[in-house]
């Protein structure tokens, strides 16, 4: 029994949120970044990136599934940090966009592999195809459009918890509000600007990190 509650507890510690939220943002700017220097922003491209730059868009959605096994381990971390301080109506939003945020990530990633497996079984006929116009429309939409939303949401809700319960400092909190409208209106504008989404997660998860040295720190002195 005590090693299990030892355990529990190593688990529930900040470090395991900030590994995990540092990991998710690493390999989500490394798989986008990928994707941004190989694939045209325009879905009515005709498709000359399946040819030249396929490898380097596979490797990207192969960084994907295990960024979004590191966001998953953050929230779940971070929300048993949080215990009977969470809110349930905040907690539900926090949750709820957080695993649709992961749905629509991983639903692109899906409609992108697909596109990359038709491409090797009829490379000649996919090019500037109506099914290659058709898919790269929906994995722009999923990303740009309902993936962002979920972010947004994603980042106010964090932002308003740890306003209340203090898990982070409050500018850190306030940064999370300004970055989450520049998120939201900027990503019709620049394709870079989801960059401040993993970006910010990385700062959270470096301050849970930092509080978590200090606190060992003062408990050894």
């Amino acid at each position: 029994m005590q090693d299990a509650s030892l355990t529990r507890t190593n688990l529930r510690t900040p470090k395991a949120a900030a590994i995990a939220g540092m990991l998710f943002s690493l390999l989500t700017v490394a798989a986008f970044w990928l994707f941004w220097v190989s694939v045209p922003a325009e879905p009515q491209d005709a498709g000359s990136w399946l040819t030249e730059n396929s490898k380097t868009v596979a490797l990207g959605l192969n960084l994907i599934p295990f960024a979004g096994i590191a966001f998953l381990w953050f929230i779940a971390v971070l929300r048993d940090r949080l215990g009977e301080l969470e809110d349930r109506f905040f907690a539900t939003v926090f949750f709820g966009s957080g695993l649709l945020f992961l749905g629509t990530l991983f639903t692109a990633a899906t409609v992108v592999g697909a596109l990359l497996m038709a491409f090797v079984a009829q490379p000649k006929e996919l090019i500037n195809s109506a099914t290659l116009h058709f898919a790269h429309a929906a994995a722009y939409s999923l990303v740009n459009i309902y993936m962002v939303k979920m972010a947004v949401v994603f980042m106010i809700t964090t932002s308003t918890m740890a306003i209340y319960t203090k898990f982070v400092p409050r500018s850190l909190a306030l940064l999370g509000y300004g970055l989450s409208l520049l998120l939201l209106v900027g990503s019709y504008y620049a394709r870079w600007s989801f960059m401040v989404f993993p970006l910010w997660v990385f700062m959270v998860s470096l301050s849970l990190l930092v509080s978590k040295s200090s606190a060992a720190r003062l408990s050894l002195k």
